[in-house]
C-alpha cells in the first residue's frame, strides 16, 4: 500500500538527501491541465538540478512506497501530469534540469536535459545551422522529457517522424531509482533490448526521462509556405500525394483546416488576421523544405497550376515572404486556443489510415449530427492520418449544459475510428484520461504483456499511478 508524500518522516528524510533549492513550493501550475479537466495533489514537490538527485528521491520514494508523478511542462492534455486520486504523491519536476549539454553538428546529434523547453532547442541547433524539427504549439513550455514520454507528435511527423524517431538514447531514472546510462550517439546498437524505445511513450509509468540524444537535420536551404482552398478532405489527399509526387521527401507539413476552426477564431479571437475575406469550407496549410538552389515559391505556384487543373483546389496562396509564412501558420497555431475559449463538450486526438481519413470525416458527422446540434470541429496532420475531432456546444451555449452527453458522444467517435483501424489516442497519449479507451480498444494481448512490464519494472507500483494502466 503506497504512503502520501506529505508524511512528515519521508519528507524529513528527503529534505536530508536533496539541498534546499530543490524543493518547490505549492503554486497552480503543478496541479492544473491546459484544459481544466483535472485538479491535482502533491505531498511534496522537489525540483532536482541533477540526475543524481532524481535518483535520490526515487530510490527513497521506492523504499517509503510513496507515489512519483514526474512533472515536464505542463502542457499534457490527458492528464498524465495530474494526479487526483490516492496519497498525495512527491511530484517530480524536471524544471531545473534544462542545460543543452553538448552539440556535434558534424553528426547531426545535440544532447539535452529533460528539461529543455523545445523553443530553447531550437535556437541551439539554429545557432548551429541545424534543425531540430519536432514542434508543437506550445513549443515555448513543452519541456523535452515530457514530450519523450508522450512520443509527441506534432505538425512535421510527415517527413520527421514522432518524437521517438528523433531521439538516438536517453538517460532516465528507473523506479528503484537506479540510473541508466544510455546516452549513446550511436544510429546503430543491437546490445540487448532497448529501453529506450520502452521509455520513450512510457508516460512516466516506467522510470523518469532525465536527458536526451537528439537527432538534428539539416536546415533546408529554402522554406515555403501554402494556404490553399481544397473542396474537401477526399481532394485533400489527392492534393497531398501530387505535391508527394513533385517535391518527395521536400514535403515537411500537411495540415487540414475545416472552417469551423476560422470561425472560432473570429468568435473569441477578432485580431487573428484571416488571409481569405471569405473562409473556405476547408483549407490546406502545405510546409515545403528544399535543398540549395531550388525555389521553394515557384514550387508551390507549380504544384497549385497542377492541381488547380484538376480541379483539387479552387484557391490559394502562397506566401511571399518569411513574415507571411509566419502569419499562415499562427492562423493554424491559433486554433488549440479559440477551441479552448470555445469549450469543447468532448475532444478526440485520432489517427485512421489515410485512405480513410475522408470516410472517417463524413460518418463522424452524421453520428454528431444525429447526437444533437452540435459544431465540430475537424483539423491537423492529415499527412500522416491524425485528426484532431472536436465537438462543441451550439453558439451562445456553455458547454457544460451538454456534459450529460459527453459519454456518448466519445464512444460514438473512438467506436468509429477502432471500426476503421484507427487508434483513439494518436499524439498526445493515454495519460487518465484514456485509461478505460486503452482497456476497450487496445488488443488483449499487448495489455497483459505491458501490464507484465508495469510489474516487473515498478513491483511497488510507485511511477505516476493511474495513468496509462489503471491503478492497483
Amino acid at each position: 500500500m503506497s504512503l502520501s508524500a506529505a508524511d512528515p518522516a519521508f519528507v524529513d528524510l528527503l529534505k536530508r538527501a536533496l539541498p534546499a533549492a530543490a524543493f518547490r513550493d505549492p503554486a497552480p501550475h503543478y496541479f492544473e491541465e491546459p484544459r481544466g479537466s483535472w485538479q491535482g495533489q502533491a505531498g511534496v514537490i522537489v525540483a532536482p538540478e541533477r540526475v543524481e538527485e532524481v535518483a535520490e528521491a526515487v530510490r527513497l520514494a521506492a523504499r517509503a512506497r510513496v507515489p512519483v508523478v514526474p512533472y515536464g511542462g505542463g502542457t499534457g492534455l490527458v492528464g498524465g501530469q495530474i494526479m487526483q486520486e490516492g496519497p498525495a504523491p512527491m511530484l517530480l519536476s524536471l524544471e531545473r534540469m534544462r542545460r543543452i549539454r553538448g552539440i556535434w553538428p558534424e553528426e547531426d546529434v545535440m544532447e539535452v536535459e529533460a528539461g529543455a523547453i523545445l523553443a530553447d532547442i531550437h535556437a541551439a541547433a539554429e545557432a548551429e545551422d541545424r534543425l531540430f524539427p519536432l514542434t508543437i504549439a506550445s513549443k515555448g513550455s513543452a519541456r523535452i522529457g515530457g514530450m519523450l514520454a508522450t512520443n509527441a507528435g506534432g505538425v512535421n511527423v510527415l517527413r520527421y517522424g514522432n518524437a521517438r524517431d528523433l531521439c538516438l538514447g536517453l538517460e532516465a531514472v528507473l523506479p528503484d531509482g537506479q540510473i541508466w546510462h544510455g546516452l549513446r550517439r550511436l544510429r546503430k546498437d543491437n546490445l540487448g533490448y532497448d529501453l529506450r524505445d520502452l521509455l520513450i511513450g512510457a508516460e512516466g509509468t516506467l522510470g523518469v526521462i532525465t536527458a536526451a540524444m537528439l537527432k538534428l537535420h539539416p536546415r533546408p536551404a529554402g522554406e515555403g509556405t501554402a494556404l490553399l482552398a481544397v473542396p474537401g478532405p477526399a481532394a485533400a489527399l489527392s492534393l497531398l500525394t501530387l505535391a508527394r509526387a513533385h517535391l518527395a521527401e521536400g514535403v515537411s507539413a500537411f495540415e487540414l483546416m475545416h472552417r469551423a476552426g476560422l470561425d472560432f477564431l473570429t468568435e473569441t479571437m477578432p485580431d487573428v488576421r484571416q488571409p481569405f475575406s471569405e473562409p473556405p469550407e476547408w483549407l490546406v496549410l502545405i510546409d515545403i523544405g528544399l535543398a540549395k538552389g531550388l525555389d521553394p515559391a515557384g514550387a508551390l505556384e507549380a504544384l497549385f497550376s497542377e492541381a488547380f487543373e484538376a480541379g483539387l483546389v479552387s484557391d490559394g496562396m502562397v506566401a511571399q515572404s518569411e513574415a507571411q509564412r509566419e502569419e499562415f501558420w499562427n492562423l493554424r497555431e491559433t486554433i488549440p486556443e479559440a477551441n479552448r475559449r470555445i469549450g469543447a463538450v468532448s475532444s478526440h486526438d485520432i489517427s485512421v489510415p489515410l485512405g480513410a481519413l475522408p470516410e472517417f470525416i463524413a460518418r463522424g458527422n452524421d453520428a454528431i449530427a444525429a447526437l444533437g446540434p452540435f459544431r465540430v470541429n475537424c483539423f491537423g496532420h492529415v499527412g500522416d492520418g491524425n485528426l484532431h475531432y472536436n465537438v462543441f456546444p451550439p453558439r451562445g451555449e456553455p458547454r457544460e449544459a451538454f456534459a450529460g452527453q459527453r459519454d456518448a458522444i466519445k464512444r460514438a467517435v473512438h467506436d468509429l475510428v477502432h471500426g476503421l483501424g484507427g487508434s483513439v489516442s494518436a499524439e498526445h497519449g493515454v495519460g487518465r484520461l484514456k485509461v478505460e479507451d486503452l482497456e476497450r480498444y487496445g488488443d488483449p494481448a499487448k495489455l497483459s504483456a505491458m501490464r507484465a512490464i508495469k510489474r516487473a519494472l515498478d513491483p511497488a507500483g510507485i511511477m505516476n499511478p493511474g495513468a496509462v494502466l489503471r491503478a492497483g
